[in-house]
């Protein structure tokens, strides 16, 4: 258990110095991935930006996602749950054409008056303040790949076990400090769970 996002990204830090786990920028998920990734980028003293995907949930249910898509247009697909879904094209097209528009607003919002981000060459550690289905990160992590990275591990103070699993096949790694066989939804593992405003996360960028 977490007291709050704050705490859970300096027990995060630990366990990365720890691994020996070495970076060159760290990648914050926003907005709740902010606060647990300024303690992780400021112990292994690398540049802190964002990455920014948003999830295309299904009809009628749009917190299951059946595809993730980032500010630049990469998308991530679960190609086994749009099957059993029997989604159309359209309907996939549009939705996420949506949400990719929603995500490189948010991108140009946070980044405001920041460089273009090169990733040509770098290694990148992604943090978010959890995985649970791990959509958005799936999507964020092919954008970083697809971008020239040199390699991608992502850090997370806890996981589903299947989602970390899931994750670290695509990656170079995931560090994580707990992995609940019980796990239901981020938020249980954490006493202060409240939501992070833009105007909060984008001030742990400064």
């Amino acid at each position: 258990m977490f007291a709050d996002r704050t705490d859970a990204g300096d027990r995060l830090a630990d366990e990365l110095r720890r691994q020996d786990v070495e970076a060159d920028i760290v990648l914050a998920i926003p907005r709740g991935g902010l606060p647990v990734a300024r303690p992780v980028a400021d112990a292994l003293d690398v540049p802190l930006d964002v990455v920014v995907a948003r999830k295309v949930g299904a009809p009628g249910n749009p917190e299951l996602a059946v595809a993730a898509v980032a500010d630049d247009g990469t998308t991530w697909r679960n190609e086994s749950l749009i099957g059993s879904l029997d989604l159309t094209t359209d309907y996939l097209e549009s939705q996420t054409e949506h949400e990719q528009r929603a995500a490189k607003e948010k991108f140009d919002r946070y980044r405001a008056d920041r460089p273009p981000l090169d990733l040509s060459g770098e290694r990148v550690l992604v943090v978010d303040d959890g995985l649970a289905t791990g959509a958005t990160m799936r999507a964020c992590v092919e954008r970083i790949k697809a971008s020239g990275a040199a390699s991608v591990v992502v850090a997370v103070p806890v996981s589903s076990p299947e989602t970390a699993d899931a994750v670290e096949r695509v990656t170079d790694g995931v560090v994580t400090l707990e992995e609940p066989p019980n796990f239901s939804a981020v938020g249980q593992f954490y006493r202060d769970f409240s939501q992070v405003t833009d105007e909060e996360a984008m001030a742990l960028l400064e």
